[in-house]
């Protein structure tokens, strides 16, 4: 009797939270779908909130998942009626992606990526170029989130003034696509000094702490005493304080989680034009664009990996990111020992 393959796979209880390194049987790649060696997978707060259960993760029939959705790896095999993707083929993967039958979310309703292998559907596939690390592509789709909330969602235009709550993994990239995007200025705004500080060597014109008696003021002294033209809201707090920072006809961005409840006593948040979105999450295209920049030097993640660390110690670094105090932008894990199949190098 032959005995399935296995692999490592990094797996949380959806009713208990708990989170653990187990051995189990190596997936293989259907109809549409390809199986990738992993090379790199991030890990990060999105993380945080699916093992403590407020970020809609669905578990199997065993009532366990598989974590992981930001991916780099190669093409280990192919399934039947894929074309194009070669053996041994650098790729990212996109975290989430439309499909006839409804949404793949990989690490969310579907088996992640902190494992040493998974499969996807060949729509989330992006081709890799070889000058950009495993470790940086791990990190896109936080990038590509942050892009598209600010270019496509909230429309920021050249000399507009942004005001970005909350400069964790999220808001950090953010940072970098204000600059890209031709914002001035650039507003940082954190309670954390270390998150502060990381935010001004990326570019902002300012960081400011949501909690001093003075931010109002400093506020509009950073920006020639007016307000804001786009806030991006990527904190777990502080959206009405977001929306009493806009200026008339101004666009606030709220991100995932953060909008909800948060708007408090406000009661109306359209009041003098203000514009008040949501964010549906990256096109398709964002990703390819994003490699484009990286590769042509008009974008570094070369700061956004914190940490590089082998796959058994996910559980812990969970458990760190829960403390942390805003040095952390990104931790990659890297499996590295898993085994090639057959032919892939």
């Amino acid at each position: 009797m032959v005995t399935p393959p296995t692999m490592r796979a990094v797996r949380v209880e959806a009713a208990t939270g708990h989170v653990v390194v187990q051995s189990v049987r190596r997936p293989r790649p259907a109809a549409g779908q390809v199986l990738v060696r992993v090379a790199a997978a991030g890990l990060g707060r999105p993380d945080v909130e699916l093992v403590a259960g407020r970020g809609g993760l669905r578990p199997d029939a065993s009532g366990w998942r598989t974590l992981g959705r930001e991916v780099a790896g190669v093409v280990a095999a192919p399934g039947a009626g894929v074309d194009g993707w070669p053996l041994g083929r650098r790729v990212a993967l996109r975290s989430s992606v439309r499909m006839p039958r409804g949404r793949f979310a990989l690490g969310v309703d579907q088996e992640g990526g902190w494992a040493d292998y998974v499969v996807a559907p060949v729509e989330s596939l992006v081709l890799l170029p070889d000058v950009v690390p495993f470790e940086q592509a791990a990190v896109l789709d936080v990038v590509a989130t942050a892009w598209s909330a600010l270019a496509r969602t909230g429309g920021l235009r050249p000399g507009e003034a942004v005001g970005i709550w909350g400069v964790g993994g999220l808001g950090t990239h953010a940072v970098q696509v204000a600059r890209l995007l031709g914002a001035a200025p650039i507003v940082a705004i954190d309670p954390r000094p270390e998150a502060r500080q990381r935010a001004l060597g990326l570019g902002a014109d300012a960081a400011l702490d949501p909690e001093d008696a003075s931010f109002d003021a400093d506020l509009r002294g950073v920006n020639g005493g007016r307000l804001l033209d786009v806030a991006l809201h990527a904190a777990g707090s502080g959206a009405p304080q977001v929306l009493a920072s806009l200026a008339t006809d101004g666009r606030a961005v709220l991100l995932g989680g953060s909008a909800a409840g948060a708007l408090g006593d406000v009661v109306d948040p359209w009041a003098d034009g203000k514009c008040l979105l949501g964010h549906a999450g990256p096109l398709p295209e964002d990703v390819p664009l994003l490699l484009r920049l990286i590769t042509h030097r008009r974008l570094d993640l070369s700061s956004s990996v914190t940490d590089v660390l082998p796959l058994e110690e996910a559980p812990a670094a969970l458990e760190r990111l829960v403390a942390d105090d805003g040095r952390t932008v990104r931790v990659v894990l890297r499996p590295g020992a898993a085994p090639a199949l057959p032919g892939t190098g």
